[in-house]
């Protein structure tokens, strides 16, 4: 081998004497997967005595090459070495991809976690593993809440969905492994169908800047990743068991991954969760118990050139709805909302009665890739979702089992996208997205069906790109969106005429019942997105960005169709066929000062939305199954201004501290006046002891503060009481009073083995088990929040 190599040499050098040689190559090494510069790496140009170092940037050059084909050695600590023929009969470019996961030293396996950047210019926040891993036993929602900006709208404890800047369900794009997550969002209490356990990484894009996901994000994107899979032959996986005393129940997950050298791979997850009856600070929280299983399933090949994945999860859970927000008339409504106690509180169980929640959500997926040699990778992929919701009201006939609403939606979408990879100071993608989608709502319940049969169609198009030089960055996108939804309806013929339909939608009737009409609607949309962003960055650790997005997005079927009483929700929700799209403009500016020790970022935001659908409380309604608020969907112009503050200060390796800070103003501007369900001012500290010779000791202790929600708008409406024949006044709108919460967490790791690890945590949520009302949390007019929670988590690495 050294004869070849030396014969080679010789006759390079040889063949160098009778031409120019004063040819450069250059490029950067870079991750395969998140495209980070590699700056560790060594080249090596076989046949000549050359070897080349890359700069913090990843970029090599390598001169005084000849018109040749060279073979070029790159390697890499913690990647497979790799031989690559490149010709040269000019100056070239040439960047080189990397498969970079795993490092072994020994028996010690140090993971990899670089982050792949969704956008250069718009906010974004990336979560941490220790905050997923903390909330094992919880909600994707109870996770995100820890980031500034980020709230969450609660029905009760167990049912959570994130709101970002003010905004959530349809106005909030879920990503989950490529695949846009269509679980029913638009309800309020539809939480999103996701297994925290089964997410290697999330990041939240705030605004609608990430055009590739989807158009019509004007709240913000959530995007979850499967953890990396590294191609080498390997065996890895965790187990997490968490207890928790608030519930008497806990969790279980459990994760193992097979890997080659090859590419190939196999993995499996499955989580379990069980509790009971949930605790306020003093009493019982009725009919809260909670049951959730999953199970997630990949199988695939990652190679350079190509990668080809097939996965598939499956998602159920049960959640019981507080019992005491369910009544039977309007005297009690009045003696519910104005308690401080709940009207109905009963031993502890386990027990899962109606009210509750029954869902399952179905994903399988296909996807792969083909990367074309110094141009860039197409990939592909093909994904059906089945949701199937179930809603299980209080029924006068306790024989009847059948659930209050039936709800099933298929949803079928094809995705292809092209990322241009030629030029590392370049990143270009164009896509096209295309979706169908047929709902329906089981007629057998014996109940009036709150949202109809209807299919749904949507195209998408797609181009986005940046372009990075010395310190400054340029990025920009647009997007055209296309939406129809063809609908079957029946209208009792009083509202009908009572909301003048009768007038404009005449032509849309097919049937008359008399008292009722069947009318197919036909409506579609087009839509139009952008955004275009600008970023400097400083030597001294400044960075400042700009960022525009213009987002446009279609009503959804509850904001247009619903008519009756959504059950879960506790309320009847009326729509209305005449609503336009949204269109938000939003402009965000971000400001960031890293230091050795310290960190401060500063983000202000503007959102404008014209047309704005925003639903409301406007009166009461008997019911056979009870007295319910009556909630109406209407339009407006909307102004949202807020501001979120992050800093992080090390005193040295054993103290830190970390403050956030986020406020939100919502405005009604065609009625001058607040806008309603706007998250409160809050602010969040934490300090962290750490000393990481003592089995990596962590202790944390986190003050979180939330201030009174001082701007609302006055929903307040009177009821007729025929009991007494007098009228009460019921509060649906002055928010609770404000609430400061002390949380505790500390962790220890123990070697089990030579290869396997023992992590111990002990979490304490509100320490002092103070009471409270969070006034986005629905249940708030029926009873207190969740008090004390002791829970205790074991993890093992393997």
């Amino acid at each position: 081998m050294k004869t070849l190599l030396w014969l080679g040499s010789f006759l390079l050098s040889t063949f160098a004497i009778a031409q120019d040689c004063d040819y450069t190559l250059s490029g950067y090494i870079i991750d395969l997967h998140d495209q980070s510069a590699l700056n560790d790496a060594t080249i090596i140009v076989v046949g000549l005595e050359k070897e080349v170092i890359p700069d913090s940037q990843g970029r090599y050059e390598i001169t005084g090459l000849c018109a040749n084909t060279y073979t070029l050695q790159v390697s890499h600590p913690a990647c497979e070495t790799q031989l690559i023929r490149v010709p040269v009969n000019q100056d070239t470019e040439r960047t080189i991809y990397m498969e970079h996961h795993l490092e072994s030293l020994g028996n010690v396996v140090v993971e990899a976690h670089a982050h792949q950047a969704k956008t250069q210019t718009a906010s974004q926040t990336v979560v941490s593993h220790d905050i997923l891993e903390a909330n094992s036993a919880g909600s994707l929602a109870d996770a995100l809440r820890e980031l500034s900006g980020v709230t969450s709208l609660n029905t009760g404890n167990t049912v959570a969905k994130p709101v970002i800047g003010g905004l959530h369900s349809s106005r909030v794009t879920l990503i989950t492994d490529g695949t846009r997550l269509q679980d029913q969002e638009w309800g309020v209490e539809h939480a999103p169908n996701i297994d925290i356990n089964a997410a290697g990484e999330v990041t939240v894009i705030k605004g609608a800047s990430g055009l590739q996901y989807g158009g019509d994000a004007i709240g913000g994107t959530i995007v979850i990743e499967p953890e990396q899979i590294p191609v080498k032959d390997t065996v890895f996986g965790r187990t997490l068991i968490t207890g928790a005393t608030n519930g008497r129940g806990g969790s279980l997950s459990s994760s193992i991954t097979k890997s080659y050298n090859s590419g190939w791979y196999g993995g499996v997850q499955v989580s379990l969760k069980r509790f009971g009856d949930f605790d306020s600070p003093d009493y019982i929280l009725s009919n809260t118990a909670l049951a959730a299983q999953n199970i997630t399933a990949r199988v695939g090949i990652n190679r350079y050139s190509f990668g080809l994945e097939a996965s598939y999860s499956r998602f159920h859970k049960e959640a019981g709805i507080l019992r005491s927000s369910h009544l039977g008339g309007a005297e009690d409504l009045v003696v519910a909302i104005n308690s401080q106690q709940p009207f109905i509180v009963a031993p502890f169980t386990y027990d899962l009665n109606p009210p509750k929640q029954d869902v399952t959500h179905q994903l399988a997926k296909l996807s792969g890739y083909y990367r074309f040699e110094n141009l860039g990778k197409l990939s592909a992929q093909l994904d059906y979702q089945r949701n199937n919701r179930l809603e299980f009201d209080v029924r006068r006939d306790s024989d009847d089992t059948r659930p209050s609403i039936d709800l099933q939606l298929e949803t079928y979408s094809l995705n292809t996208e092209f990322e241009f990879e030629a030029d590392n100071s370049i990143t270009a993608k164009v896509g096209i997205q295309a979706r169908y989608q047929d709902h329906f709502p089981d007629p057998s319940t014996g109940v009036r069906r709150l949202i109809p049969d209807y299919t749904a169609e949507a195209l998408g198009v797609f181009a986005i790109g940046s372009k990075t030089w010395e310190d400054w960055t340029l990025e920009g996108g647009i997007r055209y969106d296309y939406n129809r939804i063809v609908a079957e309806k029946f209208y009792q013929t009083s509202l009908w005429e009572e909301r003048g339909y009768d007038q404009e939608f005449e032509d849309l009737i097919i049937a008359d019942f008399g008292n009722q009409l069947l009318v197919k609607p036909d409506l579609q949309y087009h839509n139009f997105s952008a955004t275009a962003g600008v970023a400097k960055s400083w030597d001294n650790g400044h960075r400042l960005s700009l960022n525009y997005a213009l987002a446009s997005r279609s009503p959804n079927v509850s904001e247009l169709f619903s008519d009756g009483l959504h059950q879960s929700a506790a309320r009847v929700e009326i729509g209305d066929l005449r609503f336009e799209q949204e269109q938000a403009n939003k402009l965000s500016l971000e400001w960031q000062l890293t230091k050795d020790k310290w960190s401060f970022i500063v983000a202000p935001y503007a959102s404008f939305i014209d047309n704005f659908i925003l639903i409301e409380p406007t009166g009461i309604r008997q019911t056979i199954r009870g007295n319910f608020q009556v909630w109406e969907y209407r339009q407006t112009m909307a102004r949202l201004l807020g501001v979120d503050l992050d800093a992080q200060f090390e005193f040295d390796t054993h103290w830190s501290i970390r403050n956030q800070f986020s406020l939100v103003k919502g405005k009604d501007i065609d009625r001058d006046n607040a806008l309603i369900n706007m998250p409160s001012a809050n602010t969040r500290n934490a300090i962290t002891y750490q000393l990481p010779k003592w089995h990596q000791l962590s202790v944390t202790l986190e003050s979180n503060y939330v201030f009174r929600q001082n701007e609302f708008p006055d929903n307040n409406f009177e009821v007729f009481l025929p009991q007494t024949e007098t009228t009460a006044l019921v509060d649906v709108s002055t928010p609770p009073d404000a609430y400061h919460l002390l949380n505790f967490r500390s962790s220890m790791v123990f070697a089990l083995s030579e290869k396997n690890l023992l992590t111990v945590g002990l979490m304490v949520n509100n320490l002092w088990n103070t009471r409270y009302r969070e006034y986005l949390n629905r249940q708030r007019y029926f009873a207190d929040d969740l008090g004390r929670n002791i829970l205790l988590q074991l993890k093992i690495n393997y």
